[in-house]
């Protein structure tokens, strides 16, 4: 019996967003950064002398630091700066609204360098930081954010947060929340047990017309409807979830530091302290459901059949892989819940004013024309533009991981869009 071909790209091997070679003459610098608050991140900056301008990358979790743009633009004249975060490869314990200081730090200290214009670049995950990021720093004091999404004390109003002066959304989708609210499986019922299903909303199950893949399938627009809000409602209960639990931790560390605590016995002391700080970790099962994975027919593009990580989503569904698959309360909610998560990219567009260029890749499994088109027309930036592309998400043209005609021909873009302007 021959096994689902279940990973779209090798799971081993160089990274998939790294570049193949520097330009001659490269300068390779590595810089520790210390954000305001104390957290430490790291990136690499790349120039070849005498630039103004400097690119920045960063993703969430992601380390940017070899990204593949990032020859082309010192080709260009552009000096880049790749950055790896204080939550790289970390979901559990991604804070976004902590994240914006990891940003600020990198612009203070290149701007300290000299560069006079900063653009930020956000590649996929990396667009809706760039945007809440750029947001923020557009809003005076003492406008900004107070706390994260848990509620948990975070003042960005006594933060530097320097605005950029340009704006990249490449293969941008609407923030990983607003992702989660599309992507996780409402037909899920027992949140313990990875294979609970209620038939009634499997996008897998035939009698709601799933057809073995590779053969495409089609959804009824009243199933789509039904889909759409039980996923709204499964978010909605695991946020519920996890505001108790935060609630429950602040009610015993509220009990610690009470005028009477050193008084009470001590096996009430200690049961106190441990459910104070007791880690509670969770797993978000069979988050690979997207009725666009299986149905070509919505927002039709170049794209193949299946998710960004699987042409067999309907068996990578219940793979331990995928996105957001474990968490904690406190990352779930700044960062993987599509209601309350503030780095949502449309809600934050509409604070960046500077120059916006939107790159789409046509064949894109993870971001669909839905969520381009859309950012586009949020923008309220009177320089702003919309291309495609073609290539999947990263890039990769029909040949394979060999074929990078996606990256330059959006590359060909990107560069002459800045030197245009900075």
């Amino acid at each position: 019996m021959a096994f689902p071909q279940l990973a779209r790209y090798p799971v081993l091997g160089p990274s998939l967003w790294s570049f193949e070679k520097l330009p001659d003459g490269t300068r390779v610098e590595g810089l520790p950064l210390r954000a305001e608050d104390g957290g430490e991140s790291h990136g690499t900056l790349y120039a070849r002398g005498g630039e103004r301008t400097v690119a920045l990358f960063m993703h969430p979790r992601g380390d940017m630091q070899r990204h593949y743009a990032i020859p082309a633009l010192l080709e260009g004249g552009i000096a880049a700066f790749g950055q790896a975060g204080r939550a790289v490869n970390n979901d559990v314990a991604l804070i976004h609204e902590r994240l914006l200081l990891d940003v600020a730090a990198a612009l203070l200290s290149l701007r300290e360098r000299g560069f006079r214009k900063v653009v930020l670049v956000g590649n996929s995950g990396g667009g809706a930081l760039y945007t809440f990021y750029q947001s923020q720093a557009a809003t005076a004091p003492p406008g900004r954010l107070r706390d994260t999404a848990a509620g948990d004390p975070c003042d960005l109003n006594a933060f530097e947060l320097p605005p950029a002066d340009g704006m990249v959304q490449l293969a941008t989708h609407l923030g990983q929340g607003r992702l989660m609210l599309s992507i996780i499986d409402p037909s899920v019922v027992d949140e313990r047990d990875p294979l609970s299903r209620d038939p009634a909303l499997d996008m897998y199950d035939p009698a709601n017309g799933f057809v073995p893949l590779p053969a495409p399938s089609r959804y009824a627009p009243e199933f789509l409807e039904r889909y759409a809000a039980a996923q709204r409602a499964r978010v909605a209960r695991i946020d519920a979830f996890c505001r108790d639990v935060v609630a429950e931790w602040r009610w015993h560390l509220a009990r610690l530091g009470a005028p009477d605590f050193e008084a009470l016995p001590l096996t009430d002391r200690q049961r106190i302290e441990r459910r104070a700080f007791a880690g509670r970790y969770f797993e978000v099962h069979r988050t690979e459901a997207h009725p666009a994975y299986t149905d070509l027919s919505l927002w039709p593009s170049e794209r193949a059949i299946g998710s960004f990580f699987s042409p067999r989503p309907d068996v990578f569904n219940y793979c331990e892989g995928g996105f957001g698959k474990v968490q904690t309360p406190r990352a779930w909610l700044s960062t993987w819940s599509g209601l309350s998560s503030r780095a949502s990219t449309l809600d934050c567009i509409a604070q960046v004013t500077i120059p916006t260029l939107v790159v789409a890749y046509r064949g894109d499994n993870a971001v669909f024309r839905y969520h381009t088109d859309a950012v586009y027309e949020a923008s309220p930036s009177r320089d702003k533009q919309l291309r495609q592309v073609p290539g999947d998400h990263l890039g990769f043209g029909p040949g394979g991981l060999g074929d990078r005609s996606g990256q330059r021909a959006a590359l060909e873009l990107i560069v002459p869009w800045i030197q245009e302007r900075f």
